[in-house]
């Protein structure tokens, strides 16, 4: 039998962040021993009171569907936190609870995009952005930015891509894989070009609880005339370590949420109804596990850093955000690709190549340090002896 696909499927590649991380698990299986920071997963176990939440609800029979936007309970905490935390007043009814933040995004491109609509993307910027426009037969438009300016967004960046099929932009702040905070001034900057041209803003913020230093994250729908144009995405797996429960969520004005309502309960239905009772104990319970995390990651940016700019040929600014170093390694005459291939083959270290997050990231390598101490600094050595011994 010959076999037909569509031709938005053979458009787009498998995930570059999921490809590394499944060579690394073949090379542990055939017994080497790989430390891989190609990833995005917290080595933190899930806070013990979100846990039990999850397994008492679980052992009372909640197991079963619930509402497709997800328990009341869960909106409500969500539309609190929002309030709360990013000064962005919703009504339940404007969130949708989601089986990972990526079917956020994902149902939201598909509802707000059609083909032939144009999508600005910041490169860099995660690998899935791309191919889900892609997905949604609409057009994905990189807009490069530069190592040299600190990957700063600003409208010039920005207006030279604009045409009069741009439908939207998607944000990503804190910045996987850059480890940048988004200033007030570049928020302001994305928001008076929206605003100008009437586009939607996909702002991405799960990382939004892993800041650094003075670093600080803003919302860019709390931002005038930006709440009734902003779909904001979020969840649950990176600030409360909880990568394996699938749990995100997306709020937006009332119209936008009953289209994307369409979207999500004929592909996914619902999220699971214990992993819900579960984020509701991460939002209405204890903090701390967060700031513990949080310090973990202070100290380890500053470890992986430090180590890096030791090695020469290697340049690593201090993240700001997110559990991501984003060093500039074209000193040492290596593509990304080729510097991921040495690494990984030579050193049993994974790490994703920059090109895969878009040509700007060319350059550049991306290291996870939501990993142990003594595991980044085995690495940062592993990655010093190899590119010397090239």
């Amino acid at each position: 039998m010959e076999y037909r696909f569509a031709r938005r499927v053979l458009a787009i590649e498998p995930s570059p962040t999921v490809a590394v991380s499944d060579r690394a698990r073949q090379l542990r299986a055939a017994g080497q021993d790989v430390i891989d920071l190609g990833g995005g997963d917290p080595d933190f176990p899930t806070p013990p009171h979100i846990v039990e939440a999850a397994a008492a609800a679980m052992a009372a029979g909640d197991t079963h569907y619930v509402a497709s936007p997800g328990i009341v309970e869960l909106r409500r905490a969500i539309a609190d936190k929002l309030r709360a935390d990013n000064g962005v007043a919703y009504d339940p009814d404007e969130i949708i609870v989601t089986p990972g933040g990526k079917a956020a995004i994902y149902a939201a491109i598909v509802t707000l995009i059609d083909r032939g609509d144009e999508v600005l993307i910041l490169d860099p910027g995660w690998v899935s952005y791309a191919p889900e426009v892609t997905l949604a037969e609409g057009v994905p438009v990189r807009v490069p930015l530069a190592a040299e300016e600190g990957f700063a967004i600003t409208a010039e960046r920005l207006r030279p891509h604009l045409t009069a099929r741009t439908r939207a932009l998607i944000l990503s702040t804190p910045n996987n894989p850059t480890g940048r905070v988004a200033t007030h001034a570049e928020l302001e900057a994305v928001a008076a070009v929206a605003r100008e041209r009437d586009l939607l803003v996909l702002s991405d913020e799960i990382y939004e609880k892993l800041v650094y230093d003075d670093a600080l994250h803003l919302s860019i729908a709390a931002l005038p005339g930006m709440r009734e144009r902003t779909i904001t995405l979020n969840g649950f797996s990176k600030a409360y370590a909880m990568t394996g429960w699938r749990l995100g969520y997306l709020a937006a004005p009332a119209p936008i949420v009953k289209q994307i309502l369409k979207v999500h309960s004929h592909s996914v239905t619902c999220a699971a109804s214990f992993s819900q009772r579960g984020a509701v104990a991460a939002l209405a319970g204890p903090q701390e596990p967060i700031a513990a995390m949080v310090a973990a990651y202070d100290r380890r940016r500053h470890l992986v850093r430090d180590g890096l700019n030791a090695i020469p040929g290697v340049r690593c600014p201090l993240p700001e955000g997110a559990f991501y170093a984003f060093p500039d390694i074209r000193g040492t005459g290596l593509s990304s690709a080729a510097c991921a291939e040495l690494l990984i083959e030579r050193a049993r270290v994974a790490v994703t190549p920059g090109e895969a997050f878009g040509a700007a990231g060319e350059g550049h390598i991306r290291l996870s340090f939501a990993t142990s101490d003594e595991l980044l600094a085995g690495a940062i050595e592993r990655i010093g002896a190899a590119l010397a011994a090239r």
